[in-house]
């Protein structure tokens, strides 16, 4: 197995924090570049960058095996002028830069993977989103990731194959990532229907995101549009029922629209992250023969709820209990 370099940019993000672990298990040497680099005892190592301009960090990507962007200001935001103008430059400035890097480099990575998102896509009810036959929206979130793909398509990398990752809302254990979100809900008892329900919601487990980049990064020809998720997105309801199912609790109440946008204005967020109906699906990844670990959300999730703690049982005579440090 050839072990690789491999640059991360954006990589102290969620998804980020998740993809390196899983490059270095591998073999892999990676390098993510980062505002605030510090030292790590994992054995990833991390350069500055800001992001926006060229600097010594273009050395880490020349004879670099691959690049992989994950840059973008997060969107669990209330879409104000000033966060929507960051939540485009930071998509579009970073993947304008990292390709000028690569275009002074004299061995330039041999695939870019650069992130979008499968909010792209009109919302959906009545049929499923693929890269081929599926119709792109329109709104904020879907000019955004227009201008970010577009952004990709025209940098000029004649000998670097480019990739735009569609990627669905990614479900991982750990702080930081939307499922810590949708599990709190559940546990608060706040698990109900959100919105009409019918609203589809596509996803994809983080060790099928982890794995589906190694593939893409391994598959040669596999370049343009890729949408990463899960084969089989399900409605809102069915979605919130497994993971009530999963963490043992038996009801939810449920969260009209108008109670939903009331709370996202107090959270600081926008509705869209959970009213859009995403029916996303992952052909070109199928088409090459990708085989998802986690296709099912009613399996994925439970591998995502850590298991209960049972109390130890108390010993027959307190007296004699074992209290060994």
């Amino acid at each position: 197995m050839k072990h690789r370099t491999i640059v991360l940019a954006g990589g102290t993000g969620y998804l980020g924090k998740a993809l390196a672990p899983h490059l270095r298990a591998r073999g892999d040497r990676v390098i993510v570049l980062t505002r605030q680099p510090r030292k790590r005892r994992d054995g990833v190592i991390e350069s500055r960058w800001d992001g926006r301009t060229l600097g010594a960090w273009v050395a880490d990507v020349d004879g670099a095996d691959a690049l992989i962007n994950l840059t973008g200001r997060s969107v669990n935001c209330r879409y104000t002028a000033a966060n929507r103008a960051e939540i485009l430059e930071s998509r579009v400035a970073s993947t304008r830069v990292l390709g000028l890097a690569i275009a002074r480099c004299v061995r330039p990575p041999r695939k870019w993977l650069n992130a979008s998102s499968a909010t792209i896509y009109r919302g959906s009810l009545d049929q499923p989103m693929d890269e081929t036959t599926g119709e792109l929206g329109t709104g904020f979130s879907v000019d955004v990731c227009r201008a970010w793909e577009n952004e990709l398509a025209k940098a000029r990398t004649p000998f670097t194959e480019k990739v735009a990752l569609r990627t669905a809302m990614v479900m991982g254990p750990g702080e930081g990532g939307v499922f810590q979100a949708f599990h709190r809900l559940v546990r608060w008892g706040l698990g109900g229907t959100l919105g009409p329900g019918s609203q589809f919601v596509s996803w994809l487990h983080d060790e099928d995101f982890c794995r589906a980049v190694e593939w893409i990064l391994a598959t040669p020809d596999l370049t343009g549009t890729v949408n990463l998720t899960s084969p089989h997105p399900l409605p809102m309801r069915e979605f919130l029922r497994e993971l009530r199912d999963a963490c043992g609790v038996r009801l939810g109440l449920p969260a009209p629209a108008w109670l939903l946008a009331l709370g996202a204005i107090v959270l600081g967020t926008e509705t869209e992250l959970l009213l859009k109906s995403r029916r996303v699906v992952p052909a070109r990844l199928l088409e090459s023969g990708f085989c998802f670990r986690h296709p099912h959300w009613a399996g994925a999730v439970r591998t995502l709820i850590p298991p209960a703690v049972e109390p130890s049982p108390a010993p027959a005579n307190p007296l004699k209990a074992d209290v060994t440090p």
